[in-house]
């Protein structure tokens, strides 16, 4: 039941892609498509065409409701094997396949609830359905508390000679992952006192959810003197604008709102750090960071070593960056300013119907079953497109394991949401190609391969595009557009990687985490990674407000920068080979999901991300196109 949240590396909110509105490289078929952007103020007024079918799940609440009682059913019955996994392999293998039976119908359940609400969530009768599919999620990690101790109190001659049992070999890597955090794992009674305690735990989640709703911006003024209203979700097209007053105006404006609730949200960040620290420490885990690696099999020294490497390769961010204030032509680089386009481009408004053929041209590659399946997903329910005030912001795909995958979007129509598309159209097809292919046990892929299928379908679109570019001015373009790419994934992803483990050793060490403390350490790191060209307005110190990943999740979006690393040698390995890539990739990456640990899995694909080499390549092609874009700028 993998949820990817916010996860274009080109239109994440928390990114900030530096990107304009494009031309298109290519001519698009004469079709009737929308000639401006389209302003939804409320669902009801959206086409049915651009929203997702989750009837395709459920027909009706009612529908709903019933497979909700019968997973609490299910769970109460559960406790049944408690006590009897040790006895024999028939003992443990009913245990099993009714855990199976009972997490299918539990994730299936779960992700009607939440995904109704997300596109809603004003609605107070899906805020009930939320919060019974919550209890619900939290009565079934209660009554499977006992599960991982039972499992690892075994001897280990007796788990030997039960897993010998062919019987099992559907659960081996499934126990083994169990077994392999046993020193982590606790008692019964422990167990299931961390399960209740788990709605405390996401407490600052739904707090921050709630808080980041309740900010409202205030009104600028547009590039013609009209009055308008910031947003959330308009922010970034504000930041892109050619008038630097207009930028430096959002740009303050955006996060003065935010400064007025600082204290608040440093409040929840450290709440949701002490969780973190609180639970890792339960665990017996060193840190926070070795508790959420060890279970993905991932060892710390990749988050280090990322890191490391990145702060070894700034210089050639900071040569970037030197590039941009040339270019822009403006005495002093601000924050606000390095979102607006190096490189003209045509203001053109860029429909979902268009994005979509773009998609599907620059992804051609990757076979005509890959194609089909993709435009079956575009076109059939799959994608829920536009955005309205009570939408959740971003992007992510979701799904169960019996459903087709769902693709949340917030399309405004420029490059970044054409990006968008290809990125989490790849997670989809990720999730289709594994549910296809796994059983329910291996089907759910670790988020340390997540980000890999999207961002490799990134620069697949992007080198599809640059390759029919035929002027100098669409070549730096594109390449600008690809250093973004870099820019705000593989460098800045990682600075947030460092900003997360500066504040949880901050709050392990006894430090206090409020406002002032967080800000300083982020800006601190700012200026750390943009250089002395750049100024780092002291507004910048609030960003991490609004980066939900945060308050979301624990060291997860390091995964962004080791992802775009792998996927740019898988990208080139398709562009290199052709099809025997695709057939590597898809069977051993595509359809893998955690039917092996994930550097292995990315291993067999033909990528090994247990050393920085993959770090050192990307920066190589880095510097590479960043030759290029220069070559073509001092070009006569």
């Amino acid at each position: 039941m993998k949820k990817q949240v916010f996860a274009s590396v080109t239109a994440l909110a928390i990114a900030l892609s530096a990107v304009s509105v494009p031309f298109i490289p290519y001519s698009t078929p004469a079709v009737a498509f929308a000639a401006e952007k389209p302003n939804y103020q409320t669902r009801a007024e959206i086409p049915d065409q651009y929203k997702w079918k989750l009837d395709h799940i459920y027909p009706t609440v009612q529908d709903w409701e019933k497979d909700v009682a019968k997973v609490e059913a299910l769970a109460n019955a559960f406790t049944k094997h408690q006590g009897k996994l040790g006895t024999s392999a028939a003992a443990m293998l009913a245990a099993f396949d009714d855990y199976v039976d009972m997490m299918r119908l539990n994730d299936k359940a779960y992700v009607y609830a939440n995904m109704s609400l997300d596109v809603n969530s004003a609605n107070s009768e899906l805020q009930k359905l939320a919060d019974r599919a919550e209890k619900m999620y939290t009565l079934v990690s209660e009554k499977t508390a006992w599960l991982q101790p039972e499992i690892v109190a075994i001897p280990d001659e007796k788990m030997k000679s039960l897993l010998a049992d062919k019987s099992l070999a559907p659960y081996k890597l499934f126990i083994e992952d169990m077994l392999r955090t046993k020193p982590h794992s606790l008692s019964t009674e422990m167990e299931e006192l961390l399960a209740k305690s788990s709605p405390l735990g996401n407490a600052p989640t739904n707090i921050y959810s709630m808080l980041s709703k309740d900010v409202k911006f205030p009104k600028i003024k547009d590039e013609q003197g009209k009055e308008v209203q910031l947003t959330r979700a308009n922010f970034v097209s504000y930041l892109e604008s050619k008038d630097q007053r207009v930028r430096r105006d959002a740009f303050k404006a955006y996060y003065s709102a935010l400064i007025d609730f600082q204290d608040s949200f440093a409040q929840t960040l450290a709440a949701k750090v002490k969780s973190d620290n609180f639970y890792a420490q339960a665990r017996n885990y060193k840190s926070a960071l070795e508790a959420s690696l060890t279970p993905n099999n991932i060892p710390t020294k990749v988050y280090d070593e990322l890191i490391d490497t990145v702060n070894e390769n700034l210089p050639l961010l900071h040569r970037y960056i030197s590039l941009k204030k040339k270019m822009l032509g403006v005495k002093e680089l601000h924050m606000y300013d390095i979102y607006v386009p190096i490189v003209p481009s045509d203001d053109k408004y860029i429909s979902f119907e268009e994005g979509k053929k773009i998609v599907t041209e620059g992804l051609k590659v990757m076979g005509d079953d890959y194609v089909k399946v993709l435009e079956e997903g575009l076109n059939g329910g799959w994608v829920d497109v536009y955005s309205t005030d009570d939408k959740r912001t971003g992007a992510y795909q979701w799904g169960a394991y019996d459903t087709h995958p769902y693709v949340l979007l917030n399309h405004q129509g420029t490059l970044d949401d054409v990006y968008t598309i290809a990125h989490e159209m790849g997670h989809a097809m990720q999730s289709y190609y594994t549910n296809k292919n796994q059983p329910y046990i291996s089907s759910n892929y670790p988020t340390f391969t997540a980000e890999v299928a999207s961002t490799m379908n990134e620069t697949l679109l992007f080198k599809s595009m640059y390759a029919q570019a035929k002027t100098k001015e669409e070549k730096m373009y594109l390449l600008n557009h690809y250093l973004e790419n870099f820019r705000s994934t593989l460098f800045r992803q990682t600075q947030f990687a460092e900003f997360e483990k500066a504040i949880h050793e901050k709050e392990q060490a006894g430090e206090s985490l409020n406002a002032e403390a967080i800000k300083k350490i982020y800006l601190d790191l700012n200026k750390k990674y943009y250089g002395k060209d750049m100024v780092s307005d002291e507004e910048i110190a609030m960003e991490w407000a609004r980066v939900s990943h945060f308050f979301n999740y624990k060291y997860y979006v390091y995964q962004y920068s080791t992802s775009f690393a792998a996927s740019q040698a898988l990208a080139k390995q398709i562009m290199d080979e052709g099809q025997p890539a695709v057939d590597r990739i898809r069977k051993n990456f595509l359809e893998a999901g955690s039917s092996a640990p994930p550097i292995e899995v990315l291993k067999a694909a033909g990528v090994d991300m247990s050393t920085s080499k993959p770090i050192e390549q990307a920066m190589e092609i880095f510097e590479e196109t960043l030759n290029e874009l220069e070559r073509l700028v001092n070009e006569k």
